[in-house]
Parts: structure tokens; C-alpha cells; sequence
């Protein structure tokens, strides 16, 4: 039996023995890494992308800026002229002649503002931070058949008054650089079929301010509720200009029930005085009027004045002696005896009228007046 028992503890002996010796060996932790000879970079992150500003930029600071692009008035190629969002596009009833240069209108005012109606003949009240943007250009511009943009001008109304800012188009077409002394530049285009060409006048500061001022005061000219109160196609479709403005929030809605209204005086269809009387407003009445430039002269040819045939030259005597032959300012039915219609039909800068903003003939302008003047037999029109 003692040799049982002891052949029992010496196999038992041994099992534990056989079992600790097929136990793993503890793993040793390897060593750390020496980062001292070869560090690890540090991944760059990828930089943010710089985001584009957006919406209109008017600081009051620092205007007019050196490039046109920097308001942001536009959106897309700037050459496009699509407005931005709340850069309102119009146009007046009849156009001013600038050398058959086409024309486009915006108007931008701050957000929560709004411009105010006066009267009829006043300039809308706009306030302070509005801006009105106006570019000209030609179609069919030689020898590329081409549209060719020549100036954008703003007018910016800061809380001392009106400043003008003239942007300069590059050759390229893609921005307009800020220019303030007055230039040329030769423009040949196509005029209804006929080659026509022009040293087109850039202007100044000062010659902006000749037509542009009220007592020596920089002021906008044309957007009056008059030559406002007409349809324009919008994108949305076809609206009166004043009551779309005052949708969109930018006008005060305190119109009178009748406004008394220029009209597009290409149109055969309405009264060749009435016709007369809105081309006389828009190209000559911004000076030929109280506190502006020629209000030394016996003329006053804004629409609301010129119902009194008198203010509009008929039988009054010139106040210059530019030849013996010109008795009148308008004589009826002697256009060879009218200095108004010689002032149309000249192209010299001492005697045509208007003084700037043109160097060829009107000759719309020039056969409207033709046909008034004609048409009439004695003073009382």
C-alpha cells in the first residue's frame, strides 16, 4: 500500500511539473520608439477655401472704389450687367442722346430703406447710401460686330450729398477702372446698316457736375416719378416701374392717384408738342432751369414748365446774338430763322445744345423740332 501511495505523489509530482513547463513565457513589452532621430510629421490639414463675399458692397468709408467689380452690383461676367439680388433695373420714358450710345439704369438702396415721392418733377428722395449705376455701350461695334461697354457712372449718395464715381472699361471687357479726369476713345459701330463712328467723350468730375448740380449741389437727374410712371419687363414680366418699387419695398407708398408723365417721344402715335416737350426735358432741362447751369438764359424746358409755350422759346427774343438771320428762339414755321433748331442741328461746342454729352446731330431730335416748328403758325402755339 506504501508503495501505491508513493507512486501516486510521484505522478502527481510530475503532472504539475509537465504542466508549468508548456505555460508561455510572459511577453516582454517592446521598447519605445526613439521619435528623437526620426520624428514623425505632423499631418497639414488641408486649408480652408477662402469664402467669396457676396451681395452688394456700398461702405460709405471708402467709396468710390478702384474697380467697378468691388461693389458687386452684378453677378456673373461683369460685362453680363445681371443685377444683383436688390439692384433694381429701370429706365425713364425718354433717353437722354449721348452719341447713340444704348443705355442701362440700376438702382441699389441699403437694406430696410426706402426713396420717397415728392412730386411729379422732383427727383425721387433716395436715401442716404442709394446708388444709381448707369452703363453705355454699343451693339454692333466694328470690326467685330460686338457689343463694346465704354463707361458704367454711379452716382452714391453719402450724408454730406451726391458723389459720381466714372468707371473706365478695359479692352477685355472684364472690370472697369475708376477715372475721374475725362478721356476719348474712338468707337465705329454699326447704325442701322450704315458704318458710323465717334471720338466718344468720356467725361470729368467737372463736366458731370455741369448738367448733374442744383445751386453748385451734386443731384441725380432723370429718376423722377414723371419719367417713372411706365411699364418695364422685368424678369417676372411686364410692370409700372413705381408700383413694382414699391412691391420690392424700396419706394414709400404715398403716390398721388395721377401723376403727370413724360412719354417715349419716338412714338408717332401721341402729340408732336407733348413729344417735344419730353425730348426737351430729358436732354435739355437739367440745365435750362432754376439754379442750374444756363438759368441765366430766357428758357425753361422742363416738362412741367414747358406748357407755357414761352418757356419753351416760342417768339421770345435770344438773349445772344449768334447771327442776324436767328430772330427767335423759335419762330413759327421758320426753322431757318430758329436759333433753337440751328443749337440742335450744330455740332460746334461754342453754339450746340446740349453743350456735352454729344458730338454728332440728334437727327430724331432735330426732326421732331423740324416738324413742331413747322406745324404752328403763330405765337399762340
Amino acid at each position: 500500500m506504501r508503495r501505491i501511495y508513493s507512486l501516486f505523489f510521484f505522478l502527481f509530482i510530475g503532472a504539475v511539473l509537465l504542466f508549468n513547463a508548456c505555460k508561455k513565457d510572459p511577453i516582454e513589452p517592446l521598447p519605445a520608439a526613439d521619435t528623437t532621430q526620426n520624428p514623425v510629421p505632423t499631418p497639414t490639414p488641408n486649408p480652408l477655401p477662402t469664402p467669396v463675399p457676396t451681395g452688394v458692397s456700398v461702405d460709405l468709408t471708402t467709396v468710390p472704389y478702384t474697380k467697378l467689380s468691388e461693389y458687386r452690383f452684378f453677378t456673373g461676367a461683369l460685362k453680363d450687367q445681371i443685377p444683383a439680388d436688390n439692384v433694381f433695373p429701370y429706365k425713364p420714358a425718354s433717353s437722354l442722346f449721348t452719341d447713340y450710345a444704348l443705355k442701362k439704369r440700376f438702382v441699389w438702396l441699403p437694406s430696410g430703406t426706402k426713396a420717397t415721392y415728392l412730386a411729379d418733377n422732383k427727383i425721387l428722395d433716395l436715401p442716404v447710401g442709394a446708388a444709381l449705376i448707369k452703363t453705355f455701350y454699343y451693339d454692333n461695334t466694328e470690326p467685330s460686330n460686338t457689343t463694346r461697354i465704354i463707361e458704367t457712372r454711379i452716382m452714391i449718395r453719402k450724408s454730406t450729398g451726391w458723389i459720381f464715381a466714372e468707371y473706365v472699361w478695359n479692352n477685355e471687357q472684364t472690370d472697369a477702372t475708376l477715372q475721374m479726369n475725362g478721356s476719348y476713345t474712338p468707337v465705329a459701330w454699326s447704325q442701322n446698316g450704315t458704318s458710323t463712328s465717334v471720338n466718344y467723350r468720356i467725361p470729368s468730375e467737372t463736366e458731370c457736375l455741369t448738367c448733374h448740380k442744383s445751386n453748385s449741389n451734386p443731384i441725380p437727374i432723370g429718376i423722377q416719378p414723371q419719367n417713372l410712371n411706365n411699364d418695364y419687363p422685368f424678369a417676372s414680366g411686364n410692370a409700372n416701374q413705381l408700383q413694382y418699387w414699391i412691391s420690392k419695398g424700396i419706394l414709400e407708398n404715398n403716390l398721388p392717384s395721377t401723376i403727370v408723365s413724360t412719354i417715349d417721344y419716338h412714338d408717332e402715335s401721341q402729340p408732336l408738342k407733348t413729344r417735344l416737350r419730353s425730348y426737351l426735358d430729358i436732354n435739355c432741362a437739367h440745365c435750362h432751369r432754376e439754379n442750374s447751369h444756363c438759368d441765366y438764359r430766357p428758357l425753361r424746358l422742363a416738362f412741367s414748365e414747358t406748357l407755357l409755350s414761352a418757356n419753351m422759346g416760342l417768339c421770345v427774343t435770344p438773349d445772344e446774338n449768334i447771327d442776324p438771320m436767328l430772330i427767335q428762339i423759335i419762330v413759327p414755321g421758320n426753322i431757318a430763322k430758329s436759333v433753337m433748331h440751328f443749337r440742335l442741328n450744330s455740332i460746334d461746342e461754342n453754339t450746340r445744345m446740349p453743350l456735352l454729352g454729344r458730338s454728332v446731330v440728334d437727327e430724331v431730335g432735330v426732326q421732331l423740332l423740324r416738324d413742331y416748328i413747322l406745324s404752328i403758325d403763330d405765337c399762340n402755339d
